[in-house]
C-alpha cells in the first residue's frame, strides 16, 4: 500500500493528462476550463504528496519494476516543486491565453505528461527508466517550446530546441552503455557497489559518466551548453518559459543529484571537474545577462547563473548522507521567484507580448505600484538579498560548500551573486526612476495577478522555513 501511495501522485497528474486528452476532442469545452482543470488535478498531487511526505529511500514495487523507481525525502521535495510549478503554470496560462488565442486544450494535457516525466525522473534509480522519463519530458516541452506557429521565434526556438535535445538524448544512451559495459548494470546501486569494488575506476565508467554529464549539462543549461536558452526562452511563450526554467530545472537537478551521489568514489572523482563547470556557469551566465535588454532573455541567462549555484551545492554534498536538502530548498527558492516574474510578464506584456524590453516597464510603479512592488521582490530573491527565500537559499549553498572545504567556491559565489545585482536591479530602476509612457492596462482573468501575489507570499514564507545541512 506505501507503494502505490508513493505512485498516486504520478497517476493522478497521468489520469489528469488522459482526461484533458479525451475532453480535446469536445470543441464546446472553452480553454479555459482546461486550465481549471489542470490546476485541480496539480493541486490533488500536490495535496498527496505533502501527505505522504518523505523518508529513508523506499524502492517502489521492488518485484515488479525490478528496483528501477524509489522515492526518498528529496524525490518527494522535488515532486513538489514540480507540481507546484504545473499550478501556478497553469494559472498564468488562463489570464495569458485569454489574450493571445492559439492554446487548445491539448496544450494542457501535453504539459501534463511533462509533468509525469518529470516526477519519473526524480524517481529514477536506473539509467534506461531515466532515459524514458527524460524523454517524455522532453517531448511535451518541445511541442509547448513551438506551441506557437504563427510566431517565427517560437518556430526558432523549436528547431534549435529539438535539434540539441536530440544530441543530448543521444549522448546519454552512449553514456549509459558505456556505463552498462563497465560496471555490468544501468542499476543505480549495482553500480555504486562496482565503484566500491573498483575504487581506481575504469574507463568505459569514466566516459559513460562524462557523456550522461554532457545531457545533463545540456538540459540544465551549463556552460558550456548553455549558448542555446537565451533563444529558446525568447521564442516560447512566457508561461512555458517559467515552466521550462523551474520545474523542468528541478528534476534534472533531482537525476543529476541521484546519480553523482552514487558513492563517496564517484563524487571525488569528478569534484574538481564540476568545480570548474560551476564557476563557469555562474561568470558565464553573468557575462550573458548583463548585456541583455530582453526581459526574457535576461532571465534566461541568469537562470543559467542559478544553474551554477545548484552545481556549488553538488560539489559540496555529502555522498554517504546524501539528504538533497540544500538541492531541494535552492530549487524551491529559485522556482517561486522565476514563477513569480513570468506570471507578472503574462498578464503584463499584453497581447502578442508586446512589453518584454526593459524599456517597456518603464515608470510601471507609478501605474500599477502592486506588480512592480512584486516584480521588485522577485528580483531582489533571485539577487540574494535578504529577507527573501533566495538569500536563504545562497546562504545554505555558501554555507555547505564551506563546510566541504570548498572555500574558493564559496566565495566566488558571493563575487556572482554581487554581480547580478546589476541587471536585476536594473529594471527596478525601470520601474521607479522613469515616467510612465503608457497606462499598462491589461486583459484576461485574474488568476495570473492572484498568481504573482501568492507567489509574493511564498518568497518570503520559504525564506522563514529552516533546513538541517
Amino acid at each position: 500500500m506505501q507503494d502505490f501511495v508513493s505512485l498516486l501522485p504520478l497517476i493522478v497528474v497521468g489520469a489528469g493528462a488522459i482526461l484533458l486528452m479525451l475532453l480535446a476532442a469536445f470543441e464546446k469545452l472553452e480553454v479555459e476550463t482546461g486550465a481549471l482543470i489542470s490546476m485541480v488535478f496539480y493541486g490533488a498531487a500536490f495535496f498527496i504528496q505533502l501527505v505522504v511526505g518523505g523518508g529513508p529511500q523506499d524502492v517502489i514495487f521492488d518485484k515488479i519494476f525490478n528496483g528501477m523507481l524509489a522515492t526518498s525525502n528529496f524525490s518527494m521535495a522535488a515532486g513538489l516543486v514540480i507540481f507546484g510549478c504545473g499550478f501556478f503554470t497553469s494559472m498564468s496560462c488562463h489570464s495569458y491565453f485569454g489574450v493571445n488565442k492559439f492554446c487548445t486544450l491539448d496544450f494542457y494535457a501535453i504539459k501534463m505528461f511533462s509533468v509525469c516525466g518529470m516526477v519519473l525522473l526524480t524517481m529514477a534509480q536506473e539509467l534506461v527508466t531515466a532515459f524514458i522519463a527524460l524523454e517524455i519530458m522532453s517531448l511535451g516541452i518541445y511541442i509547448l517550446v513551438g506551441y506557437d506557429r504563427t510566431r517565427l521565434t517560437a518556430t526558432e526556438a523549436i528547431l534549435k530546441y529539438l535539434m540539441l535535445g536530440a544530441f543530448a538524448g543521444a549522448f546519454f544512451t552512449m553514456g549509459a552503455a558505456l556505463i552498462y559495459g563497465g560496471a555490468g548494470s544501468t542499476k543505480f546501486v549495482a553500480i555504486s557497489q562496482f565503484i566500491a569494488a573498483n575504487p581506481a575506476g575504469q574507463p568505459l565508467l569514466i566516459g559513460g559518466a562524462f557523456f550522461i554529464f554532457i545531457a545533463i549539462f545540456f538540459k540544465i543549461a551549463a556552460f558550456p551548453f548553455h549558448a542555446w536558452v537565451v533563444d529558446v526562452y525568447d521564442g516560447a511563450s512566457a508561461p512555458v518559459t517559467g515552466f521550462m526554467a523551474t520545474a523542468l530545472k528541478a528534476a534534472v537537478f533531482a537525476l543529476f543529484a541521484n546519480f553523482i551521489a552514487l558513492s563517496s568514489g564517484f563524487h571525488g572523482q569528478w569534484i574538481d571537474f564540476l568545480f570548474w563547470v560551476a564557476v563557469l556557469t555562474m561568470f558565464g551566465g553573468n557575462l550573458v545577462a548583463i548585456g541583455q535588454s530582453n526581459i526574457k532573455r535576461m532571465l534566461a541567462a541568469s537562470g543559467i547563473v542559478h544553474s551554477g549555484y545548484l552545481l556549488i551545492a553538488l560539489v559540496a554534498i555529502n555522498a554517504e548522507q546524501f539528504t538533497g536538502s540544500v538541492i531541494g530548498y535552492y530549487l524551491a527558492a529559485y522556482a517561486v521567484g522565476t514563477l513569480g516574474m513570468f506570471a507578472a510578464m503574462s498578464y503584463l506584456g499584453g497581447s502578442g507580448e508586446k512589453r518584454v524590453n526593459f524599456d517597456d516597464f518603464k515608470g510601471l510603479a507609478k501605474v500599477r505600484p502592486y506588480s512592480a512592488a512584486a516584480i521588485t521582490v522577485f528580483l531582489l530573491s533571485m539577487a540574494g538579498i535578504p529577507p527573501t527565500a533566495g538569500f536563504m537559499g545562497k546562504f545554505y549553498i555558501i554555507t555547505s560548500a564551506i563546510s566541504a572545504g570548498q572555500m574558493a567556491l564559496a566565495v566566488l559565489g558571493v563575487v556572482s551573486s554581487i554581480l547580478s545585482m546589476w541587471y536585476y536591479l536594473r529594471l527596478v530602476i525601470s520601474m521607479y526612476f522613469h515616467d510612465a509612457s503608457e497606462s499598462f492596462e491589461t486583459q484576461g482573468a485574474p488568476l495570473a495577478t492572484i498568481s504573482t501575489f501568492v507567489l509574493v507570499v511564498f518568497v518570503f514564507a520559504i525564506g522563514l522555513y529552516p533546513i538541517v545541512i
